[in-house]
């Protein structure tokens, strides 16, 4: 496996993502949906890094982080590792689940946190899964929207800028806070992560 150029740093934000081989399925039912957040809980969120937002897709996963500690990318193994065992013995598979290791992106700018966390929430009605965000159980949006008391995301970051409940509600059909205008460089990195394309 290649070495990441990327060092991680605690109270830093990332977002990390990775697909399925050759853009394949990895998640197949419900309950892998809700497996894998079990095993995020378990490999990362007990001792490496805070979730902010997520979304799992059929195909791929977003997680916005913050680390707690410098070992992220040793945790993710153990993550992918785990579920990858996990598929291959439910449905009488072997290989390779997942695309090479996971990708990450360094999160340095509130305004690239800001757009993310959207983009990250949108990414089910982009894909035409559903038509709007709180339809779809695996994501955060209902924990910013106020529609479920879930424990995974920690809403505080986000949440002091954007708002919660409705607000945050009113802030993804609008796009923008005021304070945060998209620039060329930042739709540039967005285009670049659409996994489903």
């Amino acid at each position: 496996m290649p070495r990441r150029d990327l060092t991680f740093q605690p109270n830093h934000y990332y977002h990390l993502y990775n697909r399925g081989n050759d853009r394949n399925a990895i998640f197949f039912e419900r309950e892998n949906y809700l497996h894998f957040l079990r095993l995020v809980r378990r490999h990362l969120t007990e001792e490496t890094l805070d979730v902010l937002a997520y979304c799992l897709m059929p195909n791929h996963y977003h997680l916005l982080v913050r680390c707690k500690i410098e070992a992220v990318s040793e945790a993710m193994q153990r993550l992918a590792i785990a579920y990858t065992k996990a598929m291959n013995r439910r449905y009488n598979r072997v290989g390779s689940l997942f695309q090479g290791q996971f990708q990450a992106i360094e999160v340095d700018r509130d305004e690239y946190l800001y757009h993310l966390t959207r983009y990250i929430h949108l990414n089910p009605v982009k894909a035409g899964l559903v038509t709007h965000p709180k339809e779809w159980e695996f994501s955060s949006y209902l924990e910013y929207a106020g529609l479920r008391s879930g424990t995974l995301p920690r809403l505080d970051v986000v949440q002091q800028q954007l708002g919660c409940g409705e607000e945050y509600q009113a802030f993804l059909e609008v796009g923008d806070p005021p304070s945060a205008p998209i620039t060329k460089d930042f739709a540039t990195t967005l285009k670049a992560l659409m996994l489903d394309e």
